[in-house]
């Protein structure tokens, strides 16, 4: 029975001895496995299709994912409407009584109508927002036609509150110029939020209770 189990023990400290120690628990052991690497594209000996979108000079512009861009912010717009509407009407009825017969003693003056109707209205609506200046984003998806998507925000910590620009959109990697700059009326899709909030920003609102009476109040 000894000499049987002999050789199985030699084979078992043969076996530990060519796997090595295990890994240790700890921050090594627990990262996920690396995912597998995606098929490449045939191409040929220049033009490579799995490269998506590339100019045909780039230097330093941006167009890669996590390159910044710089959005020079110039948005003026304004609107302008005017409405005016005038309307009038005017009517007359009479009947004239016989002068003899039943009916003579009817007074013809008693037996006219007439009315007149008119209306006249204006409206005018004047609005005129501006928003200049210049925020770094970052392209976080490039597209095969030669367009990215852009995100990015700045946050200013003030004395008197906290103001922040968001800007996110489409833009073509063609109109980056040089200096990696691009302006905001060349963004697709744009969304553009500046707002802010602290001591300023309160007492340029309305209150709670004012709004509430605003609300309901039907004048």
């Amino acid at each position: 029975m000894k000499a049987k189990s002999l050789p199985m023990l030699l084979a078992i400290a043969a076996a530990a001895a060519c796997t090595g120690p295990q890994p240790k628990p700890g921050f090594a052991a627990a990262l996920p496995p690396p995912p597998p690497a995606a098929p490449k594209l045939a191409d040929g000996a220049i033009f490579n299709a799995g490269g998506g979108y590339a100019p045909l000079y780039t230097g330093h512009r941006a167009r890669a994912v996590g390159d910044p861009v710089t959005i020079t912010l110039t948005e003026n717009i304004s609107s302008t409407k005017t409405a005016g509407s005038k309307t009038g009407r005017s009517g007359s009825f009479g009947i004239t009584p016989p002068a003899t017969g039943p009916l003579s003693f009817i007074n013809p003056s008693s037996l006219n109508a007439s009315g007149t109707s008119s209306f006249k209205g204006d409206g005018n609506a004047n609005q005129s927002s501006t928003l200049t200046g210049e925020l770094s984003v970052t392209i976080v998806e490039v597209r095969s036609n030669g367009t990215a998507l852009i995100r990015g925000e700045k946050r200013l910590l003030l004395s008197q509150g906290e103001e922040w620009v968001q800007v996110t959109g489409i833009i073509r990697l063609a109109d980056i110029d040089a200096d990696n700059r691009i302006s905001s009326s060349r963004v697709a899709d744009a969304h553009i939020e500046y707002s802010g909030n602290g001591a300023v920003g309160r007492a340029s609102r309305e209150g709670w209770l004012s709004r509430f009476f605003s609300a309901v109040s039907p004048f």
